[in-house]
């Protein structure tokens, strides 16, 4: 019998259904009883409220997506007086100087293992349900492909990491290595492949999904494993059918026409007036003040945190004529009332410029308070609350043909991938390559990627991410490759004994 309640939120309809008290094997008989089971996977997606750490674990803005921002040179989330200092944990971050015990590491791996647990716990009902041996494989692919998808992120992010899938197990597990997590991720991936939608369905786990996936994996493979895998890339790369380049980059980015949009393979919907919440992006980036310049009426009370910006250097780096630059948000702000320019809080002027002075500006929140491009990429509506309605967007199939582009270059042949970075360039407003090298495609994944959360796992593949830039010396991790993994969060390491703490950390 369930116990308690089953709450779970379907993935693009988002009303909820409550289930109370129906035993295991009189539920899940019917097509529409078994989407309710697996929507709620989806919804785990969004992330959680974090009460033990005290902060909160969203995938689409703070902690989860700041971290993977903070760490690469794309990204930077300085101090404006005591605002985001944070005990120092994005100075950690920006330098690659951290310990284990900062808090962006333990709500990374809760996010990650939270979802991981709500795949497992459907699995499990999946299993309870009565189906025959081969339905309850078919209904159980996309609980799983998801599954496996939280364990990319993990096998990105911390490497060795410990693999769970019994939702009864009680033992406390111990880690698997790398290697380990990367054939389970691609044995589990190859598995639920023949059972998953080979159509585009808005918000789920299909084919196409599985296969970008499998690419991610395999594009990173020297990195997770030490084993170089281009073709095996390619050859994923190749297997999704379904999706196209949108010709207006800006279509992907906007709440009116993201679900019907002929590129992106896979989001997290949002409607925060069916109850989701977690998706406050635009809230963290501008200034309190800057709603003004897109209304009238204030709706969202605090509508802004005046967070995270671009690094010194990441708009300059943008041809002017890049529809792409204009993800990022700066000079003068005037007001949508009266045409004045806004004049912040503290009186300043709302002029945001490129100039960052420093990571550290306690001492100065005057003067910094307007300093940094910001984030500008998500559509931004004359009504918006703290909470926005956009989709946060996971994988595009222009990241499919970057994928085919670097491997081809890779593989010595980068004249074959040529056509596919002109394809993004030309919908960017610029002209075409006639040669494309590896520091042509570097810049073309930072440019049509820019926050959308990509930019580490670039700067590792690429060799950037252990020298210097803005703020950030070569740190006592980079200099042995340490960084590319983070350490296994403090707290995780005292309530589970079983686990040991990464090699050079």
């Amino acid at each position: 019998m369930m116990g308690a309640l089953m709450t779970l939120s379907a993935c693009t309809d988002l009303d909820e259904r409550i289930y109370d008290k129906v035993p295991m094997d009189q539920y899940g008989s019917t097509d529409s009883e078994i989407q309710t089971i697996t929507a709620a996977i989806y919804a785990s997606l969004r992330g959680l409220s974090d009460n033990t750490t005290g902060i909160a674990s969203y995938p689409t803005c703070e902690f989860v997506f700041f971290l993977d921002e903070a760490v690469s040179d794309e990204a930077c989330i300085p101090a404006r007086g005591d605002n985001w200092y944070d005990n120092g944990v994005y100075f950690e971050a920006q330098r690659h100087d951290w310990d284990p015990s900062n808090k962006l590491f333990e709500s990374y791996w809760k996010y990650c293992y939270n979802g991981i647990t709500s795949c497992n716990s459907v699995i499990y009902q999946i299993e309870k349900s009565g189906q025959s041996a081969e339905d309850m494989v078919k209904i159980s692919a996309e609980p799983r492909g998801l599954r496996a998808y939280y364990y990319w992120l993990l096998l990105n992010t911390f490497g060795d990491v410990p693999v769970v899938t019994d939702f009864e197990q009680t033992e406390l597990p111990a880690k698997s290595d790398r290697k380990e997590v990367y054939a389970f991720i691609e044995s589990e991936i190859n598995e639920v492949m023949p059972y998953l939608s080979e159509n585009k369905t808005y918000g789920r786990f299909t084919q196409d999904v599985a296969n970008t996936l499998l690419a991610r994996l395999y594009i990173n493979s020297e990195t997770y494993i030490g084993e170089v895998k281009w073709q095996a890339c390619l050859d994923a790369c190749d297997k999704v059918k379904n999706y196209s380049l949108e010709p207006n980059y800006k279509t992907n980015f906007t709440d009116a026409t993201q679900p019907g949009s002929n590129e992106i393979i896979f989001a997290i919907p949002y409607d925060h007036k069916q109850g989701t919440a977690g998706n406050y992006l635009n809230s963290m980036s501008v200034n309190a003040q800057q709603w003004k310049a897109f209304s009238v009426t204030q709706y969202g009370g605090n509508w802004s945190a005046n967070g995270i910006c671009a690094q010194p250097g990441v708009y300059s780096s943008f041809e002017e004529s890049d529809v792409r630059r204009e993800c990022l948000l700066i000079g003068e702000q005037r007001s949508k009332a009266d045409g004045s320019i806004i004049m912040t809080t503290e009186g300043n002027q709302l002029i945001y410029t490129e100039e960052v002075t420093s990571i550290d500006n306690r001492k100065d929140l005057k003067g910094s308070e307007c300093q940094g491009a910001r984030l500008f990429k998500y559509e931004f509506r004359d009504d918006e609350e703290w909470e926005r309605d956009y989709d946060w967007v996971l994988m595009r199939y222009a990241e499919i043909l970057m994928m085919k582009a670097e491997c081809y270059a890779r593989l010595g042949t980068p004249d074959a991938g040529l056509e596919m970075v002109n394809q993004i360039r030309r919908r960017a407003g610029l002209k075409d390559l006639t040669a494309v090298t590896m520091e042509d495609l570097d810049t073309e994944w930072l440019h049509e990627f820019i926050f959308e959360g990509q930019r580490r796992t670039v700067n590792i593949r690429f060799g950037t991410y252990f020298g210097e830039w803005w703020e950030k010396p070569v740190s006592r991790y980079d200099a042995n490759k340490a960084s590319r993994f983070f350490p296994i969060p403090a707290n995780i390491l005292t309530l589970n004994p079983n686990l040991v703490q990464n090699s050079d950390y």
